[in-house]
């Protein structure tokens, strides 16, 4: 008689609002269906990649569902150049030109169209990239969520800067440009009516100024990052894993808005990872990181740089832990999904 386990079937599986959350769930979409079948070299998920041939040209793309379309500090165009610039800027890039594409849903009201193309027109503007190309879909009611917006970058690199996830090292300084959570906390409290939204605004905002005042310590800056789905955790998880380091942080050092606070107790929510749109990690050589404190606050985005953390010079690799507030210390795990789904 011959017995046999049960294997899982996996034409049941379904995707999932989680595996798009930049957390375990993503890590095991990408390394289980989308990698293999590109075959493509493995490495540290950067935020952008360098074109083959021209080391000196970063690319990044990415796609904006989040809902709603408008919201306090921001809005679906002005999010997709920030959100591109910033992710070339965290390659030390300067953005050079962007692509815009639009899937509409029908039945979407012009002037709502009319205002995020303004809107996404202003941001580049101000930037001081140019939109050079770009496509437009329109697709039935239904088959869509109003509008979906897809934008790709082309950046060139500082000379001096060549930041990786993957070159953190013993010692480095963590530093922390600013606030965390007001991104999330302000598109859930404005699409579930939450009320939150009256006293904060998202964080949405270029970061390639702040990358630029970096560029000085050349070398010294190891790692940039910036903590968009899964928050400071997600990011903080990342760089520990692809440089396979220890990091550690003190929660009395991470400044958390009054009002995040609040709603994260009231939803049960930790801080650490709620998405941001407007600050960026850096793990710098602990010898640099008075002089880069002190050019990130030399301009407004960065006026509330602080250091949070540092890689422990021994510890387990990969891992990030938290010095509480008590005193004590916890691991603070990679999010496994969407605890705020549709925020970018």
């Amino acid at each position: 008689m011959n017995v046999e386990c049960p294997t899982p079937n996996h034409e049941d599986e379904v995707v999932l609002l989680g595996h798009g959350a930049g957390g375990r769930l993503t890590a095991e979409l990408l390394d289980e269906i989308v990698l293999p079948s590109l075959d493509g070299e493995r490495g540290p998920m950067e935020d952008a990649a360098l074109l083959p041939g021209y080391r000196e040209l970063v690319i990044s793309t990415d796609s904006f569902v989040v809902s709603p379309l408008f919201f306090p500090g921001g809005d679906i165009g002005s999010l997709a150049v920030h959100g591109t610039v910033n992710d070339l800027a965290m390659r030390g890039a300067w953005p050079v030109a962007l692509s815009v594409s639009l899937i509409i849903e029908e039945g979407l009201p012009l002037a709502e169209l009319r205002s995020v193309m303004h809107s996404l027109g202003k941001a580049a503007q101000s930037v001081g990239v140019p939109v050079v190309t770009g496509d437009t879909k329109v697709v039935g009611r239904g088959a869509a969520d109003r509008l979906f917006v897809n934008t790709t970058g082309v950046g060139r690199r500082h000379g001096s800067l060549h930041p990786s996830a993957a070159l953190a090292r013993p010692g480095d300084a963590v530093l922390l440009s600013g606030p965390v959570g007001l991104h999330g906390t302000t598109v859930l409290s404005t699409r579930e009516g939450l009320g939150f939204e009256g006293d904060i605004a998202s964080d949405s905002r270029p970061l390639h100024r702040l990358v630029g005042a970096l560029a000085p310590l050349g070398a010294a800056v190891h790692v940039l990052r910036d903590p968009t789905r899964g928050g400071l955790a997600a990011a903080l998880n990342e760089i520990a894993r692809d440089s396979s380091a220890a990091v550690e942080i003190e929660e009395s050092a991470v400044p958390v808005p009054g009002p995040v606070a609040a709603a994260c107790d009231l939803l049960g929510l930790d801080p650490l990872v709620v998405a941001n749109e407007g600050c960026l990690v850096a793990f710098v050589e602990a010898a640099a990181a008075q002089e880069a404190l002190t050019a990130l606050r030399s301009l407004p985005e960065g006026s509330g740089s602080v250091r949070i953390g540092e890689v422990l010079l021994e510890g387990p690799p990969g891992r990030v832990t938290l010095r509480t507030l008590v005193g004590a210390r916890r691991i603070v795990d990679m999010p496994l999904g969407e605890q705020l789904p549709r925020i970018c």
